[in-house]
């Protein structure tokens, strides 16, 4: 018996027993670990359970809208009963315009009227599709042709809604890995914009140059700023402040550290420069020194709608890359013409032009000179049609000082005076301005109105702020 066991045991290897052996103790450990890990499991998975059905009985959703009241909005207690003409009637009451982009008075132009009614007759009220889905008129091609040859540029491109015309053509071409520089003052289509694209955000003091180019040389000191693009966007005229931009030297600093530039012209479009070409003619600089202009037909030109300008290499890129452009219905018909037809206006008399920087000076000058200074500040470029007013009082909170330049407006308006503060969304600017009264010129302005205007406000101020 024992010579047997000791035979079977000289015939057996033992490292075969080892290697079995661990693979069996390795099997029976993550068999197990397996067991241990489930019950693990379903005990946490039962506490999130429980944590989940805490947190969400606690939880209370956050209004939809903002429980401001509707009577707190500008003008939500007026109704306009007619045409926004040089004077307009509000509530039944016949006020001087202060308050609307009414420059020439093309609102009540009959030869404008009568392209309309022409346009509606052969065209209809609407185009209902995109540009690209049988919503392109011949109409909307001799628009776009006769704004590029009045900004001396090779092509444009018209959207349906002025707001979504800067939005666009920024997603269209700024994205995430870009770096983007940005006065501080920029309105609010531009900061939509800019937020959609995702790039990387520098804003620089408002209408500073040498604040500009000292954050560029700290980007450059950095690695961040190498292999990226850089864009520089600004406005002709700031909307949230009426100050024309400083391009010459914002020009030099594009080309020194080679960036591209983008100018919205919303305002500026068809104001600046001898032929109204904007603000690179108001400074003569060559128009191939800009990137892209963008431009309203919401303003100067008393239609709906906006377009952009520049090589045909750039402008064609909007067509297939423009969200505005690619899936909103068309500018209706109706709307070019009555933009075509004032634009011929503006190119056929210049002088109007000139009456509109006179009538804006004028404006400018006699609130300086008189005792408004006293309770406010000015700070809008002389020849801007677009002022505002602010109050003197910094002390003021923005809360009190909203409150009393509505009073004013109120009070203004009850005297036959059509002016309104300037409206934000202040929880979504990315610097909220300061509030203010908004004033716009027109060319049909006289002395005695703006005599009345600065009467009534002297007044209004003295019922509001005592």
């Amino acid at each position: 018996m024992y010579s047997q066991i000791n035979t079977l045991f000289s015939q057996v290897q033992f490292n075969h027993i080892y290697v079995e052996g661990s693979i069996l103790l390795v099997l029976l450990w993550i068999l197990f670990k397996k067991k241990a890990s489930s019950s693990n499991a379903k005990r946490t998975e039962t506490s999130e359970n429980t944590d989940i059905e805490q947190k969400i009985q606690l939880w209370t959703p956050k209004p939809m809208v903002n429980a401001t009241s509707p009577s707190a909005l500008p003008m939500e207690n007026y109704i306009i009963d007619g045409k926004t003409e040089h004077y307009i009637t509000i509530n039944g009451r016949s006020c001087i315009n202060f308050a609307t982009h009414n420059y020439f008075n093309f609102i009540s132009d009959k030869s404008i009227e009568n392209n309309v009614v022409d346009a509606v007759n052969k065209y209809g009220i609407g185009s209902c599709g995109p540009r690209a889905f049988y919503g392109t008129f011949d109409i909307h091609i001799e628009l776009e042709e006769k704004i590029a040859k009045f900004m001396g540029m090779e092509e444009a491109v018209i959207y349906s809604y002025g707001f979504s015309t800067v939005t666009s053509a920024i997603q269209a071409y700024v994205k995430s890995r870009d770096i983007v520089y940005v006065d501080e003052e920029v309105n609010f289509a531009i900061q939509k914009g800019l937020q959609s694209s995702k790039a990387e955000l520098v804003y620089f003091k408002h209408n500073c140059p040498e604040d500009l180019e000292r954050l560029i040389l700290e980007k450059y000191a950095t690695k961040r700023r190498k292999n990226r693009r850089a864009f520089l966007i600004v406005e002709g005229i700031y909307m949230n402040t009426g100050n024309i931009c400083n391009l010459p030297k914002l020009i030099d600093i594009r080309i020194k550290h080679k960036i591209r530039i983008f100018i919205d012209e919303t305002i500026s479009f068809g104001i600046l420069g001898e032929k109204g070409r904007g603000v690179t003619e108001h400074f003569n600089i060559p128009k191939d020194e800009v990137d892209l202009i963008i431009g309203s037909l919401e303003t100067a030109l008393s239609s709906v709608g906006g377009f952009c300008v520049g090589s045909t290499f750039v402008v064609e890129h909007q067509r297939l890359s423009g969200l505005g452009y690619c899936f909103s219905a068309s500018l209706p018909p109706l709307l070019s013409a009555a933009a075509i037809k004032a634009l011929e206006q503006i190119e056929k008399h210049p002088e109007i032009l000139e009456k509109l920087r006179e009538r804006s000076t004028s404006l400018h000058q006699s609130i300086c000179n008189s005792q408004l200074t006293e309770h406010f500040t000015l700070g809008s470029d002389e020849s801007s049609p677009l002022k505002h007013l602010y109050l003197i009082d910094k002390s003021l909170l923005h809360s009190e000082q909203q409150q009393i330049l509505k009073k004013i407006v109120d009070y203004c308006i009850s005297k036959g005076v059509a002016i309104t503060t300037a409206a934000y969304l202040s929880d979504r600017e990315y610097k909220i301005p300061t509030p203010s009264i908004r004033l716009l010129a027109s060319i049909k302005l006289t002395n005695e109105e703006i005599n009345s205007l600065i009467e009534i406000l002297l007044q209004a101020v003295s019922v509001s702020i005592i």
